[in-house]
């Protein structure tokens, strides 16, 4: 078994062992998707938070910043992705996110212990920051494992409802002779 095949089989078994029984205990009225897109939103808050300090503490300058504004864009892109592909995901269907996001999940994870580490050896002077951008690689990742789960199937309410059919009878249609 090569390493790509055990870290998609460690990505699987986060997904279904952690993260899926986390989305079955959600309410009904907040699916997965929702709580994991609300994620990627704050991931973009934080990451934004992070940037800003760095440049009112003087420690960056707008044009310093540039390269974490374009990371901050790239981030902002991708949320609206996942915003756009959003309907794809279906009560009682596979979610189509979760081999479209099969990549990402698992190369997230090394980015937020990088993030953690540096939060956690940052000087003082810059730790407010670091921990931002550590908040914000950890929301994101939990938003990617959100978003990958399988939604549920409808609720037994739904179903009854959707399958009353009305029947009327067709005139002439038995001979009763």
């Amino acid at each position: 078994m090569s390493i790509t095949d055990r870290i998609n089989q460690f990505d699987g078994w986060l997904l279904d062992n952690v993260f899926q029984p986390i989305a079955d205990r959600l309410p009904e009225r907040t699916p997965a998707v929702e709580v994991g897109m609300s994620c990627q939103l704050g991931a973009i808050l934080f990451y934004a938070a992070s940037v800003v300090l760095m440049i009112i503490m003087g420690h960056l300058s707008l044009g310093d910043a540039m390269f974490n504004v374009l990371i901050w864009c790239v981030g902002l892109a991708f949320f609206i992705g996942i915003s756009r592909a959003r309907p794809l995901v279906k009560p009682g269907q596979p979610n189509p996110l979760r081999p479209m996001l099969a990549g990402m999940r698992p190369l997230s994870i090394p980015f937020l212990l990088l993030a953690a580490w540096q939060g956690v050896s940052a000087p003082s002077n810059l730790a407010l920051s670091s921990w931002f951008m550590t908040l914000s690689d950890l929301v994101f990742v939990l938003g990617l494992y959100l978003i990958s789960c399988q939604p549920r199937p409808p609720s037994r309410k739904e179903s009854r409802s959707r399958s009353r059919a009305t029947l009327t009878p067709i005139e002439g249609g038995l001979n009763t002779r």
